[in-house]
């Protein structure tokens, strides 16, 4: 009987020290759910045979991409805000840069290289050191001879237009579309 109850104390104390470890208080505040994050772009091409071709759509501000008429990738893009508009139409990349800067947009920064405008020509005056600085356009794919183009840029609100008529397409998926594309590939943009 002895045996008996030495054993059952011990088996009682097991779940109350591991109930004091589990649940004790701590001093770590408490961590905070990480942010669900937007989907801004899926790329889910098998590489096969096939010409791509890529279809903008302003009214969803979207871009989709076909390689042979199969759908291989989506992305969210940033065109024409008012006054800006990105012209619909037909066209074919005509040119690829892969580091190019505009000559028509950019902003003016300060001696300590803080933005005073955000939204600069090369005209714009500027104060005593100050400078202009041109905007990138990284992965530039040209459409247009008056300058209408596809690159990497800043994509505030997804879903909205926001450019001065280029379309912009996310950092992370521009290089993915600019080594799938050639000139001449078509590119349609439609409401």
């Amino acid at each position: 009987m002895r045996r008996v109850l030495t054993k059952i104390p011990g088996l009682l104390c097991l779940p109350a020290a591991f109930t004091m470890f589990s649940c004790a208080p701590s001093n770590e505040p408490p961590r905070p759910l990480p942010k669900a994050e937007r989907v801004m772009y899926q790329w889910y091409d098998d590489g096969g045979p096939g010409e791509v071709t890529v279809t903008i759509n302003l009214s969803e501000q979207k871009a989709f991409v076909r390689r042979a008429g199969r759908e291989v990738g989506w992305t969210y893009v940033a065109t024409g805000k008012e006054g800006h508009g990105t012209p619909g139409g037909t066209y074919r990349i005509t040119e690829k840069i892969v580091d190019k800067y505009s000559n028509r947009y950019g902003w003016i920064e300060d001696e300590f290289g803080n933005v005073v405008n955000g939204d600069a020509k090369p005209s714009t005056r500027k104060g005593p050191g100050e400078k202009y600085v041109p905007a990138p356009m990284p992965y530039w794919m040209r459409l247009t001879s008056y300058g209408i183009g596809m690159h990497g840029g800043l994509i505030p609100q997804p879903g909205e237009p926001a450019s001065h008529g280029c379309i912009r397409l996310p950092h992370e998926f521009v290089p993915i579309l600019f080594d799938n594309v050639r000139v001449g590939t078509p590119v349609r943009i439609v409401y």
